[in-house]
C-alpha cells in the first residue's frame, strides 16, 4: 500500500484520467474530490463489497427464473 500525505486543495494523480483532490479535513473526517471518466465504477468500499454480495448470491427468484427459461431435457429435472 502507497502511504501518501496530502493537505487540502492538494491531489494525486492515478494515471493520465483520475484524479483524486483532499478538498477539506474536519476532526477524523476527509473530504475527497474524485474526478474520473464515467466508465470508471467508483465506490465506496463497503458498497463495493455489498454490491458483490448482492449480485453473486443466488436467490429463490434466481432459481424461478431459470426453470422459465430453461428447456426441460428427458430424464432432467430442475
Amino acid at each position: 500500500m502507497l502511504v501518501l500525505a496530502r493537505r487540502p486543495t492538494e491531489s494525486l494523480q492515478i494515471g493520465p484520467d483520475i484524479t483524486i483532490t483532499v478538498l477539506g479535513i474536519h476532526g477524523n473526517q476527509v473530504r475527497l474530490g474524485i474526478t474520473a471518466p464515467r466508465t470508471v465504477v467508483i465506490d465506496r468500499a463497503e458498497v463495493h463489497a455489498r454490491k458483490l454480495r448482492d449480485y453473486t448470491r443466488p436467490t429463490d427468484d434466481h432459481a424461478v427464473c431459470a426453470k422459465a427459461v430453461s428447456p426441460r431435457l428427458p430424464g432432467t429435472a430442475l
